[in-house]
């Protein structure tokens, strides 16, 4: 039982990674309904950006500060040269749109610092950490309460502050949103600035665990399965589905990986979500679409 423990909390803690990527996603889905498949792109961007900054001296919260400058910057282009001009356009060309974009971030990202692979070592040790016979990864635990800190922060932001609620107010319909006098381009921008932000948390947690590498950006994808379980319009949600995602790929590697084969952590969850399409398209915490025929 010690060993099952051991493997489930370890499986519950990475999902807290994959809810980090997902958590972007969400922001920007609830507040203008586009998928932005450049999030792992940004991810890639702010964890490239701030690595490189480091190896050439700049102090670790310096670094920080110039990252998280560049990252909001880049969000507000977006927001002003990409999504404002694809208003009431269809979903797919919102799509399209987003996926052409995070091939521009990446091109961007390889002229500025280079396409070499970097590490990146926070200060924060990996070294297993025994609680109560189980032992847990350090760098984990670190990864699940940031995670928390940032649930909680966002959380408070978008139910206690105004812009915060006109963002809710725009989430739940745009145009009585609009009959109120809420102006909508303000109101992504901070979405997207604040999106920007959390892709530069999880560009750097990811970074240190897999190293700044292009193939970073593909966590992207890893991210989807977080998203179909948990719901695209909730944070809540997007925690959920991570921790649902981390612990059924690892147990099921452990448990079903001897009977199947090996390398069930990279497609189980992929099973996982379809299983949720069929029998709860819009997810745990999803909002149903209804429309009328």
């Amino acid at each position: 039982m010690d060993f099952f423990f051991e493997v489930l909390l370890g499986g519950l803690l990475a999902g807290v990674m994959y809810s980090l990527v997902a958590i972007g996603f969400v922001l920007i889905y609830k507040a203008s309904g586009v998928f932005n498949f450049a999030q792992g792109a940004m991810v890639l961007f702010a964890a490239l950006t701030f690595v490189s900054l480091l190896e050439r001296g700049m102090p670790f919260w310096l670094a920080f500060a110039v990252t998280l400058a560049a990252m909001v910057v880049i969000a507000l282009l977006v927001e002003r040269w990409v999504l404002r001009p694809l208003v009431n356009r269809s979903p797919i060309t919102l799509f399209m749109a987003t996926l052409g974009l995070s091939y521009m971030v990446e091109g961007a990202a390889q002229a500025l610092w280079g396409a070499q692979v970097h590490g990146l070592e926070l200060g924060i040790s990996d070294e297993p950490l025994a609680l109560g016979g189980v032992l847990l990864s350090q760098f984990d635990l670190f990864a699940a309460g940031t995670a928390a800190v940032l649930v909680t922060v966002l959380s408070l932001l978008f139910s206690k502050t105004r812009i915060g609620l006109s963002l809710r107010a725009v989430a739940d319909d745009p145009l009585a949103a609009l009959a109120v006098g809420i102006r909508l381009q303000p109101i992504w921008a901070v979405v997207w600035a604040v999106a920007g932000f959390v892709g530069l948390v999880a560009g750097l947690l990811w970074g240190a665990r897999l190293g700044v590498q292009f193939s970073l950006s593909l966590v992207v994808l890893k991210a989807l399965p977080v998203l179909i379980i948990g719901g695209f319009s909730s944070m809540g949600g997007a925690i959920v589905g991570g921790l649902i995602i981390g612990a059924s790929e690892k147990l099921a590697e452990i448990y079903l990986g001897p009977l199947i084969g090996g390398g069930l952590e990279n497609w189980f969850p992929y099973v996982l979500a379809l299983l949720f399409l069929l029998v709860r398209p819009a997810g745990l915490f999803g909002e149903r679409a209804i429309e009328r025929v």
